[in-house]
Parts: structure tokens; C-alpha cells; sequence
């Protein structure tokens, strides 16, 4: 297939490109490298099927030649982070909604045959229910959260109304090599590991027991291919591991010095995905274990080395704006 892919040069979707390309695929990363990084393309950028455009999702008409003869699209381009959000709603708007539009508008006026929605498990809020099914009530708290499902409805409407085949991923905690490391929220990996390079102690929020639904990268991108090979249409799923584990136990597998940090308002003490409906569809499930996903992670510490580090002060700075932001409710 003449594959796209929005955001490629980013985490996950440069692995993404990664996998297309090994399965005989033709393959367009489009990203306008506000957040990704031109290296993540080293394994495979002279690759005879392998193209990249710099183009802005927010930007139709530079963005639409990019999807010419495209069949498949993968919309993985977006702006991450809570604190940003709060701080930036224009900007994260205009990306993640008035983006995905550009997207899906360009997909219809081109034919593409299948276009498959990186959403975020964020969108759930704080779950009643775990682990949380996709019929769980959705409850953004933050800016970034309500942005990335208003981009799923878009996605999902356009399935219903013009009939252009598409498919939403909830993904939940995706972590492996090329996660990047600024942004005091998420991307705990990519922190963790720029931190314990450095020398410098992990930044713990709260007491560490809140576990996370970590997925390997590797899976996840697996998880868009078989979604696009699909018949599916017009459907949400979730993408995670089918457990959990604390950040504790990635500290103990990390094995490092420890600075706690306060616990933030609107975060949740567990994320840990309901994934019978992805495996009944799609057929998938994760194959890397945590363990091993770690083990992964430090064999490649060194592409850490020159990455940015976030240190305690920054980050309590941001907890200390998010607080800010959302105001003294946010404490009781």
C-alpha cells in the first residue's frame, strides 16, 4: 500500500514507519518537526520507499499534495502535554482539532481507502471502572485531553457521513526507544532515562503507587497496522497491555536515586485498559512484557545521551502552574 503517516518523524510514528516499510509498504512521514526530530528516521531514511515532507497539519494547502495516491493514512501528528495545554488552548486547538480536519479532509478529496486516529486514553479522565472499557463515560480534565477526543469524533463522524473507513486508538502509556524527554508530563520513560544518564534522580510524582498501563511501542504500531488492514470502520479501541504496573517498580527496574514530586490534580491513580474489544477485532495483543520492554530501554540508554533533562526544580515548577491554573478546587 502507498501508506501516510502524520507526525512521523515523532515516537511513535517514526516506528510506525519503521514497520510499514519492513512489511513492503510505501511509505510518506509528514511532520512539520515542531516536536519531532529528523533522527528518529536514521534506521531507515534512505530507504528507496521511504519519503518525508515537512508540512504543518494546520496548513491544508502545503499539506494536501502530501496525499496524492495515498491509500492509507495514519494520523498520529498532535501536540502532547497538560501544562501547555492549559497554557496554550489556542494552539492545541488549532493542532488537534483544526488539524485533524485538514487530515481527514485531504483523505476524502484523495481517496484514501482507510485512515486510522491516534487518540489518547486521557479522555477517559478518572476512571470509574477498571479496567476501563470503551463505554466508559469520557471526562477530560486539561485542555490536551478534550482536544484529542473532539479530533476522535471528527474522525469517527467522517466515517458515519461520508463513509471514508477509519478507525480510533485509545492509546494508553506508550513507551520505548525514541520517547522523547521534555514535558513534565507523560513520556515518564524518556525522562527517566535522560535523568539516570546524567546522574540525576528519578522525578517521582506523589508516592510512586500509581500504576500505569505501560504498552511497548513496538506493539502499539502493530496495533495501527492491523487496524488499517481491517474491514472495521467507525469504531473506538482501546491499545494497552493488559495490565499495570507502578512507577515504583519502574524505579526498581530502572535502578536509581529517587526525588518525589506532588501528586497533580486530575491524574489519575490507575490507568489499566479494557482491551477485549481490540483483540476480538483486530486480533492483537501486546507481545513485549514490561520486563522485557525495560530491559529494551536501558540497552539503548546511550540514545539518551544528548537529550534534554528535566530536573525536579522544572518540573515542580510546572506541577506548581498546573495548580495554578486550575485553581484552589483542584487541591480539595
Amino acid at each position: 500500500m502507498k501508506t501516510l503517516v502524520t507526525g512521523g518523524a515523532g515516537f511513535i510514528g517514526s516506528h510506525l514507519c519503521e514497520l510499514l516499510l519492513s512489511r513492503g509498504h510505501d511509505v510518506v512521514a509528514v511532520d512539520s518537526l515542531t516536536c519531532g526530530r529528523l533522527n528518529n528516521f536514521l534506521s531507515f531514511e534512505k530507504h528507496p520507499r521511504f519519503r518525508f515532507v515537512k508540512a504543518d497539519i494546520r496548513d491544508f494547502e502545503t499539506l494536501k499534495p502530501a496525499f496524492r495516491g495515498i491509500e492509507w493514512v495514519f494520523h498520529l501528528a498532535g501536540l502532547a502535554d497538560i501544562v501547555p495545554s492549559i497554557e496554550q488552548p489556542a494552539n492545541y486547538y488549532s493542532t488537534n482539532v483544526t488539524g485533524t480536519f485538514n487530515v481527514l479532509e485531504c483523505a476524502r478529496e484523495h481517496g484514501a481507502r482507510r485512515l486510522v486516529y491516534a487518540a489518547s486514553s486521557s479522555s477517559y479522565g478518572i476512571p470509574e471502572v477498571y479496567p476501563t472499557p470503551e463505554t466508559s463515560p469520557i471526562k477530560p480534565q486539561y485542555p490536551y485531553a478534550l482536544t484529542k477526543y473532539m479530533g476522535e469524533e471528527l474522525v469517527l463522524h467522517w466515517a458515519q457521513t461520508y463513509k471514508l473507513p477509519a478507525l480510533s486508538l485509545r492509546l494508553f502509556n506508550v513507551y520505548g526507544p525514541r520517547s522523547r524527554t521534555t514535558g513534565a508530563y507523560g513520556a515518564v520513560f524518556g525522562v527517566f532515562l535522560a535523568q539516570k544518564l546524567n546522574g540525576k534522580p528519578f522525578t517521582v510524582v506523589g508516592d510512586g503507587k500509581q500504576t500505569r498501563d505501560f504498552t511497548f511501542v513496538t506493539d502499539v504500531a502493530e496495533a495501527f497496522l492491523r487496524a488499517a488492514e481491517s474491514e472495521h470502520s467507525g469504531e473506538a479501541m482501546n491499545v494497552g497491555s493488559n495490565n499495570h504496573y507502578s512507577v515504583n517498580r519502574l524505579v526498581e527496574l530502572l535502578g536509581g536515586d529517587v526525588v518525589h514530586i506532588p501528586k497533580r490534580p486530575g491524574e489519575p491513580d490507575c490507568t489499566f485498559a479494557d482491551v477485549a474489544k481490540i483483540r476480538r477485532l483486530l486480533d492483537w495483543q501486546t507481545r513485549v512484557s514490561f520486563e522485557e520492554g525495560v530491559r529494551r530501554m536501558l540497552e539503548r540508554l546511550e540514545d539518551w545521551r544528548d537529550a534534554p533533562v528535566w530536573d525536579p526544580a522544572s518540573i515542580s515548577q510546572a506541577t506548581s502552574s498546573w495548580f495554578r491554573y486550575l485553581g484552589k478546587e483542584a487541591l480539595s
